[in-house]
């Protein structure tokens, strides 16, 4: 697993780096600020990042914002600040998980692991509505010509749907692209 660490502070950071690589991750780039975890992130496309709030540049809200709006990696937000405002602000940027300094490296792990599965879950929920947006986009499309195919065309609803299937099939399209055809009057049965 690819992670990129930004932490400002260079004792921790080293020893951030160092408790992922004896727990076997690939530590691809560190960094102390916050605008050079964004282009390293784009660089390296990590799996996770684990990034302090407080940082030159964009602090760690800011970078997660970023990071996650592109779904580019999971992030795990390193804080000294454990207030809720802090943590709510964090969230709402897409952070995954939390580690309070000074952490345990008995919580860096699951810190990262629960990052990386709650990230993963939202990419699959995401990609499940945006197939399913896509499914009901057709089903209108394929709703609408058939009610054309029935007023132009005197069929039943049936008929309709039958040729709009039967002329995907034999023409090797797809319904949408047959509906939209019979929507825009360059096919009729």
């Amino acid at each position: 697993m690819r992670v990129v660490v930004a932490e400002d502070e260079a004792i921790i950071r080293l020893d951030l780096v160092e408790s992922l690589l004896a727990e076997g991750y690939d530590v691809v780039a560190d960094t102390g600020r916050g605008d050079e975890a964004i282009e390293l992130v784009v660089e390296h496309s990590p799996d996770v990042v684990v990034l302090d709030i407080k940082m030159p540049g964009p602090d760690g809200i800011e970078v997660t914002r970023r990071i996650t709006a592109e779904r580019r990696a999971a992030v795990v937000i390193l804080t000294a600040y454990s207030q809720r405002d802090m943590i709510d602000a964090a969230r709402d940027a897409g952070a995954m998980a939390f580690l309070v300094k000074p952490y345990q490296r008995d919580e860096l792990v699951p810190a990262i692991e629960l990052a990386l599965t709650r990230f993963r879950e939202f990419n699959a929920l995401e990609e499940q509505v945006a197939e399913l947006e896509d499914r009901l986009e057709v089903r209108k499309l394929v709703d609408r010509a058939k009610g054309l195919l029935i007023d132009r065309h005197g069929l039943t609803e049936a008929d309709a749907f039958s040729f709009i299937q039967r002329s995907a099939m034999s023409h090797r399209r797809t319904m949408r692209d047959v509906a939209t055809d019979v929507i825009e009057r360059r096919m009729a049965p």
